[in-house]
């Protein structure tokens, strides 16, 4: 089964803790801090992979998850970096964010590989926050959390031409005929069900990828039948060609149905029925001569906005030449720019703007007011308390963050004793 939209969760690897340990040797009776560095976390990629065309393979296995970095160890050891993960998709693939459907990643043009979720960075060993008036601390920075996301992928179809019609209208005849594709062919409604793409060879090398687009219905920008499955595929093409049957061998009325369809383009989105048009009036082998009523009044109807009618006949050939030297030189006014989607999701900016909470409270058996929360982890492990400038900056998230509110909530007076994970502080207002 063709699959062109999918949802999966991903996450990151953990950052590995630092470690906390002393050196421990023979004759070195007091040995300085040698706790390693955490490890890196995975990190989470999206790379393009010309051999697929669908997303199936992500309609049986929905969740994906990088290794998390090891603990750092004695002596230094730093801890081995987790596993990445490469999660392999066919190029045309949007990568959007589930719960407001925003784009994070558009995997064409020279997008080819794309990192979603950054492993969690190595928390610092102990040895790092060795000071002159604190020289065996038994502290060792965390590390960073791992990162998760709920993702929609969709297959948009990457084709210069899109060529949209009803059922039975001769559309992938027309393919079979001036590409290399070959769908298959019966008579019977909503034939093709997946977008069917060929490329069409030109004398002068100047080709084009075309793609049959599957049948759409009335209401299809509602999400009736096909629904957006064919919308989607049409949003990055250049060109609509609309193909009627102009022979009305199933006595369809052509001009209805390309309002039809321009209706349902329009309402999906505006932008699409903007995009230059032309009418392939199909099946004139089965007219007397190469005109008739209907295609004078394909004329009369369109060739005044703009779109131009050419009659064709997909099983003999004839005219189709003509058509496809049309399609080209519409193409050539055109900035052949591939239609690339723009990232309105960030996902690094959106998780660290969360809310992390944090805790103050007085332990009486010490005498000392403990503070505790990720938010605190990560600004001990970012910032050089041993510079003035380093300390005034935690001073100031400490006052930005409330966290000076509630301490003197608490009734702490200067010179008690502030204690974060294994740093112990003298407060001074």
């Amino acid at each position: 089964m063709f699959a062109d939209r999918a949802k999966i969760y991903i996450k990151s690897g953990k950052g590995g803790d630092g470690h906390v340990s002393f050196r421990r040797e023979k004759y070195v009776p007091d040995g300085g801090p040698d706790g390693g560095d955490g490890g890196d976390g995975g990190s989470v990629f999206f790379e393009i992979d010309e051999g697929l065309n669908t997303l199936s393979d992500y309609r049986h296995i929905r969740k994906y998850q990088a290794t998390p970095g090891q603990e750092g160890g004695k002596k230094n050891c730093r801890g081995k970096n987790g596993t990445d993960i490469v999660l392999k998709v066919p190029e045309g693939t949007v990568i959007k964010e589930l719960s407001t459907g925003k784009v994070i990643a558009d995997m064409s043009g020279d997008n080819r590989r794309y990192m979603i979720l950054k492993g969690g960075r190595g928390g610092a060993g102990n040895q790092h926050y060795a000071t002159p008036t604190m020289q065996a601390p038994k502290y060792a920075q965390p590390g960073q959390p791992a990162q998760e996301l709920e993702l929609l992928l969709e297959l948009k179809v990457i084709a210069d031409v899109g060529l949209v019609g009803f059922p039975n209208v001769g559309k992938s005849t027309l393919l079979s005929r001036v590409t290399n594709a070959r769908p298959k062919i019966a008579n019977y409604h909503f034939t093709t069900l997946n977008p069917n793409l060929g490329v069409v060879d030109m004398e002068n090398g100047n080709g084009f990828v075309i793609a049959d687009i599957p049948g759409l219905i009335e209401g299809a920008s509602e999400g009736i039948g096909l629904g957006h499955e064919f919308l989607r595929h049409i949003e990055r093409t250049k060109v609509i060609v609309h193909m009627v049957d102009a022979a009305s061998t199933e006595g369809r009325d052509p001009i209805a149905d390309i309002h039809a369809i321009n209706n349902e383009l329009a309402a999906y989105n505006e932008e699409l029925v903007q995009k230059p048009q032309i009418i392939a009036a199909n099946k004139i082998d089965a007219i007397y001569g190469d005109e008739n009523e209907v295609i004078d009044a394909l004329r009369k109807e369109f060739e005044p906005k703009g779109i131009k009618v050419i009659p064709i006949s997909a099983v003999s050939g004839k005219n189709v030449k003509t058509l496809l030297y049309e399609i080209q030189d519409m193409l050539s006014h055109i900035d052949d720019k591939p239609i690339v989607f723009e990232q309105e999701y960030f996902p690094e900016l959106e998780m660290t703007t969360a809310e992390e909470p944090y805790t103050v409270t007085y332990d009486e058996k010490e005498n000392e007011y403990i503070v505790e929360g990720p938010k605190i982890e990560k600004m001990l492990g970012y910032t050089n308390l041993e510079s003035e400038k380093g300390f005034r900056f935690f001073q100031n998230f400490l006052k930005d963050q409330g966290i000076l509110k509630e301490l003197e909530k608490l009734g702490i007076q200067d010179g008690d004793t502030v204690r974060m994970y294994g740093l112990s502080f003298d407060y001074y207002k």
